[in-house]
């Protein structure tokens, strides 16, 4: 664009020039030699003109008959670097597809073509055939001069940091990711891996001030920065919450504020805050983190915050839970394990009821078959829960890449992922027959046996599990007309609901009670006092 505008303005100029010299006739005399030349102004300034333009094509003819042979060289030159840039492509391509083959022979083709000190790619694509082939040990020296080489030293770095992950060499990987931070701290992959071997050694404040390093050079994102900064910090805490409480408790509420819906974090701080006998500032801790999301290690720190509480008192801790998240599956275990160790059968029966109608799993089939346990010490009762538990969805866990973990933690043992662990529920354990949805609840609740009603064995050595009662009456022969009055009378009489029939049915479910009789059959309370009347037979088992 600026040479137009020069070329433009030079030919104004000329223009301009010559219109103003024919305003402005005149004659020109030149002698010379005994020579007398006159001629006007204007064919003077033509010839002119003309004369300084023909000077300057004599001048470039003559330069490029000069520079001819170096021309001739920079052209053959500049073909040959076209043709091993263009083998170099395509071998980069090749190597990116995995074709080996065609790799391997464009990388000679473009060393034949091109000088590996003029183009360090090269080396790159020397080094990535031999990995499709599977010569790793080739490739490894390659890469080895790649980072002697401050022009690509980050590229080779990467190379023997990804070969040592490769053979599990963790100490060898974490020292090319140390020599490549140091060399370029902005190469994202080089400060990750850093960032996890420092954690993995617990040089939590390392790894604290690497990621503020990143945060600073704008490779991470804030939400992200913030987020590992509060994983880090809370871990920082948990391990000095033993020897000192109060760092940890700095750390944990750090870490909250960066993170407000970190559970781990805030059952630190509320340890942290007990082992001051601050009850208020860890219940005020827990409460915010379990109106964001209720959890059940947040129900258990709240419920057991101090030690001394009666069962009684946990129940209420648990209700004022439920009232900030009514409605909530959590919120109702949390209540339901509390009423059940106060032995409040009636609402922890309730209350679990309702979480198996609100969301159906493992957990909360196992409270029910507790608290039966507990109420009734029905053993078939139990067994139905239980066998519901088997079919129901599990429960969620601290789960990281695979790996379910009792408790969380900041890294993967697995790979050694920062801020890997969630809670949701394992892969692993969706297998099988699984039944969803609140039907499958009512279902349950309604297929529940009735409580059966067992003989006690009193023994003074052993006692045997109770077994239900059977009753089964015959009918008397047709001429026995006073015991069956007998039986009809005690027919209108409502039988009790402990009592099961031999065919595995209660009473209260059959359309014509089943009279009970409490007393052995040869009691003579329940025998014909007419001897001579044929009476009904009755066999308890």
């Amino acid at each position: 664009m600026v040479r137009l505008f020069i070329f433009l303005v030079v030919v104004l100029a000329l223009g301009w020039g010559f219109s103003w010299l024919a305003d402005r006739p005149g004659l020109i005399s030149i002698t010379w030699q005994d020579h007398l030349i006159e001629t006007s102004l204007m064919v003077a300034a033509t010839a002119m003109v003309a004369l300084i333009g023909l000077a300057m094509l004599l001048w470039w003819i003559i330069g490029v008959i000069w520079t001819s042979p170096y021309s001739v060289r920079r052209y053959f030159r500049a073909r040959k670097r076209d043709r091993g840039y263009q083998a170099l492509s395509t071998g980069l391509i090749a190597a990116g597809a995995g074709n080996a083959l065609l790799a391997r022979k464009m990388s000679l083709r473009t060393r034949g073509l091109i000088s590996a000190d003029q183009e360090p790619l090269i080396h790159l694509l020397e080094a990535q055939a031999a990995l499709i082939e599977g010569k790793h040990d080739e490739a490894r020296k390659k890469f080895e001069q790649m980072a002697e080489d401050p022009e690509t030293r980050e590229l080779g770095l990467r190379g023997l940091y990804m070969e040592a992950r490769r053979l599990g060499a963790n100490e060898a990987a974490r020292q090319y990711a140390e020599k490549a931070v140091e060399h370029a701290p902005y190469l994202p992959w080089a400060a990750q891996a850093t960032l996890e071997s420092r954690s993995q050694a617990g040089r939590w404040d390392d790894a604290i001030r690497l990621l503020d390093q990143q945060r600073m050079a704008n490779i991470l994102e804030k939400p992200q920065a913030e987020r590992w900064k509060a994983v880090l910090l809370t871990a920082k805490a948990n391990d000095r919450l033993e020897g000192d409480p109060k760092g940890a408790r700095d750390d944990a509420m750090a870490a909250l504020k960066l993170a407000k819906d970190l559970v781990p974090a805030a059952v630190i701080a509320a340890k942290a805050w007990l082992r001051e006998d601050n009850v208020r500032k860890a219940a005020s801790t827990l409460e915010g983190v379990w109106k964001l999301g209720p959890h059940p290690e947040i129900a258990g720190a709240y419920i057991r915050a101090r030690s001394g509480d009666s069962t009684v008192d946990r129940l209420k801790r648990a209700e004022k839970l439920e009232a900030m998240r009514p409605n909530n599956v959590e919120s109702l275990l949390a209540v339901a394990q509390a009423a059940l160790d106060a032995q409040q059968f009636k609402k922890a029966r309730a209350k679990a009821e309702a979480a198996a109608r609100m969301q159906p799993r493992e957990a909360v089939y196992l409270l029910l078959a507790d608290i039966e346990e507990a109420e009734t010490g029905d053993q078939g009762r139990v067994r139905h829960w239980m066998a519901q538990a088997l079919r129901a969805p599990r429960d969620p866990a601290w789960v990281a890449d695979g790996f379910v973990s009792e408790k969380w933690l900041p890294l993967s043992p697995v790979t050694g992922r920062l801020d890997a662990f969630e809670w949701k529920v394992p892969f692993d354990q969706l297998e099988g027959p699984v039944e969803e949805g609140s039907l499958a609840a009512d279902t349950a609740i309604a297929s529940l046996p009735p409580v059966t009603v067992s003989e006690a064995k009193t023994d003074t050595a052993t006692e045997e599990p109770p077994k239900p009662i059977l009753v089964e009456v015959k009918p008397a022969p047709q001429e026995a007309k006073p015991a069956q009055k007998e039986l009809a009378v005690a027919a209108k009489t409502p039988a009790p609901a402990n009592v099961i029939s031999k065919d595995g049915k209660s009473p209260e479910n059959e359309e014509e009670p089943v009279p009970f009789f409490g007393r052995p059959p040869d009691d003579p309370g329940v025998k014909d006092p007419d001897a001579a009347q044929p009476a009904t037979r009755l066999r308890l088992f």
